[in-house]
């Protein structure tokens, strides 16, 4: 180069100095990162963790003790595979109100990381692969299920219901519980009253835990004119029906040891008093609401987190032993 000038140098669109030929495969690798990093951000994988918790212990009762490794890695792939399919169908026709909410604006729609039509593309990608792993290696029930629980979340629940219905909350919580049918019908091929109580405790469950999340982030919904219970109902009657749920969780929690063969004390002690536990923060919230003081919905948020898993882990070891 004359008068031995270096190279010229460009910046791209992350504002760091590239030159055309040495950096280019370091940005190029930047953006590919960024690019996976938002399809996964797109399929919740928090909340995909949070439902397949309760696969496990569903397939163990079905199995009467560990299933078959494949059978198990098969269900939680398609399991996965379909709640982000559900996810990532939610995102991309909510993306009009997640601009709206601080808590999603910074999801990868509203900020432009990736295009409506490529993230419809990915959930219906997603959704055919989660039917397809578990139709080749499950039961075709299982795969009825899964496919009624995707249509059920990104068609009744998001599109339909969420928007119109105060109630749009007890409607989400039926596919939300459905992986425990899976779970048990990928198992057994078929269904029985201990995968009903189950599926039972799981849906009563989500109503308290997701109305305290809701009510953290109620000024949200109220600018996203999503009507859910925290927006339209006075906090105190949001506390007074988490608390409803909270013990109808623990009566249908205290019902699977006698409706499930082979479960006794080991789990029966952990559920009674888990449930208590929940129920005592559930009424602990509803004095706080009732007295103006401090809410801390969050507390009754993760105490339910914690609440499932336990109860979870408790089945599996009274099914191990």
């Amino acid at each position: 180069m004359p008068g031995g000038a270096l190279p010229a140098r460009r910046r791209p669109v992350d504002g760091r100095p590239v030159t055309t030929l040495s950096e280019r495969p370091a940005v190029q690798a930047r953006r590919l990162s960024a690019t996976v990093r938002a399809y996964v951000a797109l399929t919740k994988p928090r909340l995909v963790e949070l439902l397949l918790v309760t696969t496990v212990p569903a397939m163990m009762l079905a199995a009467g003790g560990w299933p078959s490794w494949r059978l198990l890695l098969a269900t939680l792939l398609g399991g996965s595979l379909a709640a982000g399919a559900s996810n990532t169908i939610n995102c991309w026709y909510d993306r009009d109100i997640d601009r709206l909410m601080h808590r999603t604006r910074n999801r990868p729609l509203p900020t432009g990381v990736l295009g409506a039509g490529s993230a419809l593309a990915f959930g219906l990608v997603l959704a055919c692969a989660s039917l397809a792993v578990l139709w080749s290696e499950t039961t075709p029930l299982a795969t009825a299920l899964a496919a009624a629980a995707i249509v059920a979340y990104s068609v009744l629940y998001t599109m339909v219901l969420k928007r119109r219905t105060r109630h749009n909350t007890v409607f989400g919580g039926l596919p939300g519980a459905t992986p425990v049918l899976i779970g048990w019908a990928a198992v057994t091929g078929s269904l029985a009253w201990p995968a009903v109580v189950f599926f039972g405790i799981v849906f009563c469950w989500q109503m308290p835990h997701f109305w305290a999340l809701a009510m953290r982030f109620r000024d949200d919904y109220a600018r996203a004119a999503v009507p859910m219970l925290s927006v339209v109902a006075d906090p105190v009657e949001v506390g007074r029906q988490s608390l409803a749920w909270a013990y109808g969780t623990l009566a249908v929690s205290v019902v699977l040891a006698p409706v499930t063969a082979g479960l006794g004390w080991v789990y029966t002690v952990p559920a009674v008093a888990l449930g208590a536990w929940f129920v005592r923060e559930a009424h602990q919230w509803l004095a706080r609401l009732r007295g103006g003081r401090d809410e801390r919905p969050m507390r009754l948020f993760h105490v339910s987190i914690t609440y499932m898993t336990l109860l979870s882990i408790a089945i599996i070891v009274d099914v191990l032993v």
